[in-house]
């Protein structure tokens, strides 16, 4: 009696899998933490989004050029990475452990090249400009994280059995915590972006002439896109909310602390929250207190917020 061979491809799934959380591990103790609270099949799809975007973005962020490569060769990587992206979702394999975890997010949950193209335009603006307009900007904040956002609500609405994705209220919540973390992370690294990398993401800001009160607004402005995202957090899926309410409470408290940090300060140093602050955070939200509101709101109500 001949025996069948056992199929490899669960294992090579699982092995794909296995890499992209190494990746988030790694790379990201903030989605790292917060992912913990997914059940194990969301979390694994939130695993390789976070993955792909994070390795994409080390194409152009610093790795690729420490290894020896010029903007040319970064873009025919770049562009590699997209088509090897797009021919796994079509296909279901990819020899590419990150490419094949994604590719079968995608194929699950059902997203497909309409979020990933302008995802990897924006990637490609790194490489072909270190200035923006507003239109650029908006652009770039669009397919950089809004898209992100769009493919992790995928992955929510997918596990919770939801009928549709277009759920207005949802997709702007999920756009506007993407573009929140954005920004967020480009007031934490002006000073990296511009010494290290030339570039000056926020349009008409000079790191050179950064004061408190461009601080201040482009800090408004995060607290105005984390406000719009708060308000989505109870109308998710249960498994995501404690999920998604932590990873707000984390920026939240970031983007607090950037508004206390001066500004001078602010373009020479790296904000950070650290660890003990974020156990606590996570503590409130295990505890049914997300989404957690500003620091700064809870004062100028006087401790009632």
């Amino acid at each position: 009696m001949t025996q069948t061979a056992p199929p490899r491809l669960p294992l090579y799934d699982a092995t794909a899998e296995a890499a992209s959380g190494v990746v988030i591990e790694r790379y990201s103790t903030s989605f790292g933490l917060a992912s913990r609270l997914l059940t194990k099949d969301t979390r694994e799809h939130i695993r390789n989004v976070y993955a792909l975007v994070r390795v994409a973005d080390e194409v152009v962020d610093g790795p690729a050029t420490e290894a020896g490569l010029d903007h040319d060769l970064a873009r025919t990587v770049l562009d590699e990475l997209e088509a090897d992206t797009e021919r796994a979702m079509a296909l279901g394999f990819s020899v590419n452990p990150v490419v094949h975890a994604f590719a079968r997010t995608a194929r699950t949950t059902g997203f497909g090249a309409e979020l990933t193209k302008p995802f990897f335009a924006s990637m490609r603006m790194d490489l072909e400009r270190t200035e923006h307009d507003q239109e650029s900007f908006d652009r770039y904040v669009y397919g950089s994280a809004e898209v992100v956002g769009l493919m992790c609500l995928r992955a929510f609405v997918h596990r919770a059995g939801r009928p549709t994705f277009d759920e207005a209220v949802l997709v702007d919540g999920a756009r506007a915590l993407g573009a929140a973390f954005q920004k967020v992370n480009f007031l934490r690294d002006l000073h990296a972006d511009f010494e290290v990398l030339g570039r000056s993401y926020f349009p008409g800001v000079d790191v050179r002439t950064f004061d408190e009160a461009t601080k201040v607004r482009l800090v408004a402005d995060v607290q105005a896109d984390l406000d719009r995202a708060a308000l989505t957090v109870p109308l998710l899926p249960v498994d995501a909310r404690k999920a998604v309410g932590l990873a707000h409470a984390l920026f939240q408290e970031l983007n607090d602390r950037i508004a206390a940090c001066p500004a001078d300060r602010l373009v020479t140093t790296r904000v950070r929250v650290p660890n003990p602050v974020k156990a606590q955070l996570a503590a409130r939200v295990l505890a049914g207190r997300a989404p957690l509101p500003s620091r700064a709101a809870h004062h100028r109500s006087g401790g009632r917020a």
